[in-house]
């Protein structure tokens, strides 16, 4: 027989559990999102890649960007080595920031690269810079130009599933191999697309921004060389073109009818009309990128966004000096 003592036990007993469970469910609700899912800038990674970032040594009031990363995890510390890519050269600066648990660090590109433009990639490693499976890296980045555009853009986060007997290349003591290749890294892009270009006649700019993804992060990035394009107005009227650039590529879509398309691209997109693109490069590599719209019209609607992904390639590696992290 049970006594009111027993019911009365039995009674905190399952409160208690109840508030462990409620506990439990608080600190970490849902589903793990899945290691094996591909590049996303809504998921946390092992690599940040931040599609871009400008600064201006003299102005940086009016040309600037806000880098935010974060540690998620709230048990562990983590050493974050960041590549600071050049666009114009493809040179490389680094630094590494340690991260407590649950840390979240923002900077200033003004002060970390001034007078720089190009992209940003970022690794988990361990305190002798040798990267690491850490999938819990977040970050975004508000950037603004001179010109005018700006845009809050999230990190594209690159996550690393349990390792296989193929997952990792050791080249040398002094530096690693590393493939995105759904066995040590997500896969990435090989086909991006921008899917809605506004009107240059509505006072619309696009920024269009493109990046390769590998190199050597030793002696520099590597380069697009030639991308072929296919553009549809919104009569689905198509349209090919083709464009080239270095490691990182920034161009406003139209202006001076670049890139080139028969009629121009006020003809193909006139006032109050919309189109799309998407591009590739003939060679099977792997590319990232944004777009980010200026308007100075009252009416006219400001803002970027990650570029989709309509194809993916296991055909990137990035190269990565291997030294102990200084800090």
């Amino acid at each position: 027989m049970i006594t009111s003592r027993g019911v009365l036990s039995l009674a905190l007993s399952f409160v208690a559990a109840v508030l462990v469970s409620s506990i439990a469910l608080a600190a970490d609700p849902g589903l793990p999102y899945p290691e094996s899912s591909e590049v996303s800038d809504q998921k946390a990674g092992s690599v940040l890649f931040y599609n871009t970032y400008t600064s201006s040594a003299t102005a940086p009031s009016q040309e600037n960007t806000r880098i935010n990363i974060t540690n998620t995890n709230a048990d562990v510390r983590a050493f974050l080595h960041i590549f600071f890519v050049e666009g114009r050269t493809c040179s490389i600066a680094d630094t590494f920031i340690c991260f407590t648990r649950n840390q979240t660090v923002s900077f200033e590109t003004s002060d970390a690269d001034p007078g720089t433009q190009g992209y940003i990639v970022a690794f988990a490693v361990n305190n002798q810079g040798r990267p690491i499976r850490f999938d819990f890296f977040i970050g975004d980045e508000y950037v603004k130009y001179a010109s005018g555009h700006h845009a809050n853009l999230a990190a594209e986060a690159i996550a690393a599933p349990p390792p296989t007997d193929e997952a990792e290349q050791q080249v040398d003591d002094s530096f690693i191999e590393l493939a995105f290749d759904g066995k040590t890294y997500n896969r990435l892009p090989r086909v991006l697309a921008d899917d809605s270009i506004p009107s240059r006649l509505d006072g619309n700019d696009t920024k269009l921004i493109v990046n390769r993804v590998g190199g050597d992060l030793r002696t520099g990035a590597g380069i697009l060389g030639t991308l072929f394009g296919v553009v549809y107005d919104d009569a689905e009227n198509t349209f090919s073109t083709s464009f080239i650039g270095l490691c990182h590529l920034e161009f406003s879509i139209g202006a001076n009818n670049f890139p080139r398309v028969v009629g121009g691209w006020n003809a193909l997109i006139p006032a109050g009309h919309t189109g799309w693109m998407k591009f590739w490069s003939p060679v099977d590599f792997a590319i990232l990128g944004a777009a980010i719209n200026f308007n100075p019209n009252l009416s006219g609607y400001n803002g970027g966004h990650n570029l989709h992904k309509l194809t993916l390639s296991d055909n990137a590696t990035y190269i990565l000096p291997v030294f102990p992290a200084s800090c």
